[in-house]
């Protein structure tokens, strides 16, 4: 058997599968398209988690559009970070040309335009529904890792979440933690001391900093209501196909501690609240993560433990992560020893290192006599990339150079006026982008510390008033005391006496004599 003929027998092989499955491209082998060897991704296996990688200018973005609309023409909704604002265009058909017809006949399928259901999500300013959640979802264990607060912080955050739980204050906001700080610290300090212990004010301040930090990258935006509903995440159109989410993030691009924040709290919440579904046919819902080493470079090693554990967990609950990034070391090995499938585009050796970066990368796939892995990493063409996945009894499929087929959709982006177009019929803008500000802690409080302060001024202003009354009394008895303690005034006095006294005894002395007349 030649060697042409046995390598298509291993890829036919390796990559025929008995349930559902989308088609990604043809197997290449010494730089030729093996038509109608078709590399296929099992639906029954992204629930596993998956890498998208390669160099600028690869390909991998266009993988993540091809991954997307294929999934949403099986009806499984995905939900996408488009970082760089590139990934629009699957709410559009795209326009054959040569190039495409030429790619698709190499492969052996027809090319047929389409488009996906898109609806468009915003973190920021950025148009589309708004993505919010309250503080109080967060929790105190997560909310406290996403600050990258120390065991003693974190132990006066859950006090705070605590206090708050006894006594009805929603934290709904930034603004409403902020303001149960200044009162647990102020106002209300006796309260929180008898209830649950001393709160020190240096671990408040080094509180109040990080929660400035996280302001600054405009988290303030996030924190609010109306909290979005993670299950709107997985809906499908009036045919069937999965719902496209795009989050456009743009303009956050600067501002990595708040997309990491979001991206966890997604992840939490969509754990936390679907079910456990075990293995199934299909995925629920696939999350694509664009520029992933955002999330992992601004990431606390608590915060870094968390994400670990939900990526091990979360794929019970039928539910994908695919990470896209230059580097495969850009994710850490704790996380890229769960992603079963991986595509794996151009890599540039420009120094050592970058050498020694893709003798690792090329550690990561299967063993094969048919490729040199290092080598061809930093041969393959744009649109071609090395593929291997897991089949459907979770054992790696053999590795493929593969031809990849063209996206469906538009490769560019979509005008202003289009977009308007979806947000004008966007459900989860009408839902969702509706400003809701209910009285929360902020309000709560607020109010008591105005009763408080009210109390103190009417307290100071009686103390003043008994102050000056008692000043006004002993003033009225000084000036009496003064008088009769004077020397001139007793003299006087005297003299007034001693006259009266004469006088008295000249009548009675007088009357005397009259009677003994």
């Amino acid at each position: 058997m030649s060697k042409k003929a046995e390598f298509t027998q291993v890829i036919q092989n390796g990559y025929t599968f008995k349930g559902g499955s989308i088609d990604l491209g043809a197997a290449m082998l010494e730089g030729e398209v093996m038509t109608n060897t078709l590399v296929k991704l099992p639906l029954r296996m992204f629930n596993r988690h998956g890498l998208i990688a390669g160099a600028t200018g690869s390909g991998k973005t266009k993988t993540l559009q091809i991954l997307a609309e294929q999934l949403s023409a099986k009806s499984v909704p995905s939900l996408l970070m488009d970082i760089k604002g590139d990934l629009s265009g699957i709410a559009v058909p795209a326009v054959s040309n040569a190039k495409i017809d030429d790619r698709h006949a190499k492969i052996g399928f027809p090319f047929a335009a389409g488009s996906s259901p898109v609806e468009f999500l915003s973190l920021s300013g950025e148009k589309g529904a708004r993505l919010r959640a309250t503080v109080s979802e967060f929790g105190p264990v997560l909310f406290s890792k996403m600050l990258g607060l120390n065991d003693t912080q974190s132990g006066v955050v859950a006090v705070l979440f605590k206090y708050c739980d006894d006594n009805n204050l929603p934290l709904l906001d930034l603004k409403d933690f902020k303001k149960t700080i200044q009162f647990l610290t102020g106002e209300g300090k006796d309260q929180i001391q008898g209830e649950y212990g001393l709160i020190s004010t240096a671990t408040v301040g080094s509180i109040m900093r990080k929660i400035v930090e996280l302001e600054q990258q405009g988290a303030d935006i996030f924190f609010g209501e109306r909290s979005f509903d993670v299950a709107d995440l997985c809906r499908l159109d009036e045919s069937g196909k999965g719902v496209v989410s795009v989050v456009r993030l743009t303009d956050i691009q600067d501002r990595p501690k708040l997309f990491s924040t979001f991206m966890l709290q997604l992840l939490a919440e969509i754990y936390s609240t679907f079910p456990e579904e075990g293995d199934l046919e299909q995925p629920k819902l696939a999350i694509f993560i664009d520029e992933a080493h955002l999330v992992f470079d601004e990431a606390s090693d608590a915060l870094m433990d968390q994400i670990e554990a939900i990526i091990k967990l979360i794929r019970s609950k039928g539910v994908g992560i695919f990470f896209v990034t230059q580097n495969p070391a850009d994710v850490p090995e704790a996380v890229l020893s769960q992603l079963g499938l991986k595509i794996q585009h151009s890599l540039r050796a420009f120094t050592a290192k970058d050498r020694k970066a893709i003798k690792l990368a090329a550690e990561n796939y299967p063993e094969t006599e048919f490729y040199d892995v290092d080598q061809l990493l930093t041969e393959l063409g744009i649109g071609e990339a090395l593929v291997t996945a897991l089949n459907e009894k979770g054992i790696p499929t053999p590795l493929a150079h593969t031809m990849l087929r063209a996206p469906q959709s538009r490769m560019d982006v979509l005008t202003d006026d289009e977009i308007n177009a979806i947000i004008k019929k966007s459900y989860l803008v009408r839902k969702y982008n509706e400003v809701i500000d209910r009285e929360s802690a902020y309000e709560i409080l607020s109010e008591k510390i105005d009763e408080f302060q009210k109390a103190e001024q009417q307290e100071e202003l009686r103390k003043q008033k008994e102050k000056a009354r008692s000043t006004s009394t002993r003033h009225q008895k000084s000036t009496l005391e003064q008088v009769i303690s004077n020397p001139t005034t007793r003299q006087i006095g005297r003299t007034i006496a001693r006259e009266l006294t004469r006088g008295l005894l000249g009548v009675l002395g007088i009357k005397s004599t009259s009677r003994r007349r």
